[in-house]
């Protein structure tokens, strides 16, 4: 088989991560049980089995928001991106985050396969990290956030800038706990992820439906 050319992280190697967050954020999804397991059907993604949502208007929220990201990675603004749990009273209880590096200005281009089978090792670990993990009480919501460098211009002609709106989620009055669950560091993409979680109790959860 004929080897792909390299990609410079503006080309193909966006996609490639975009492509890896949609999935990740599916399956932290499915993880933490926060909707039936019928919500969710079995894929493969990197030749590694995942679950993806079936539901029109999950499927569509994750896509889109997800999506979004790519002008944003490709530029090298966007820090992190994490996918937050949250309590009846609006409070974060457990975070997954995604520190996402892209260094521009890296004379040195990206292999696309060798990306793909570092990617593909943080799905594997996904997929076995529900004990590092606490239960979800009963009236939570998630959603997806993203830490930018600076701030998106809200009138750029894709018009993808508006999907991302300031947030006011509370914060923790004490530092949370970092639980690191995986991480692959080279030039020009680095990539870390881990949970957050107060560092106080929470109510004993729900089992999974």
């Amino acid at each position: 088989m004929e080897r792909r050319e390299p990609q410079t992280p503006q080309g193909g190697t966006t996609r490639i991560l975009v492509e890896f967050l949609e999935v990740a954020v599916n399956s932290i999804v499915f993880l933490k049980g926060i909707y039936p397991s019928g919500t969710f059907e079995r894929r493969r993604h990197m030749n590694v089995v995942v679950h993806k949502a079936r539901h029109p208007q999950l499927k569509e929220y994750i896509h889109s928001t997800v999506t979004a990201l790519q002008p944003f990675i490709q530029k090298g603004i966007v820090e992190t991106v994490a996918v937050v749990f949250f309590n009846k009273d609006n409070i974060p209880i457990e975070k997954f985050v995604f520190n996402l590096k892209v260094n521009q200005l890296s004379g040195l281009r990206v292999d696309e396969i060798d990306l793909m089978f570092s990617l593909r090792s943080f799905l594997m670990k996904l997929s076995v990290s529900e004990s590092l993990t606490k239960g979800l009480p009963p009236g939570c919501r998630w959603e997806i956030t993203a830490h930018f460098q600076t701030l998106p211009e809200p009138n750029s002609a894709t018009k993808v800038a508006d999907i991302w709106i300031p947030t006011d989620t509370q914060q923790w009055q004490q530092p949370p706990l970092i639980t690191p669950i995986k991480s692959m560091s080279s030039e020009p993409v680095s990539l870390q992820l881990y949970l957050q979680h107060s560092n106080f109790s929470e109510p004993t959860s729900t089992p999974k439906n």
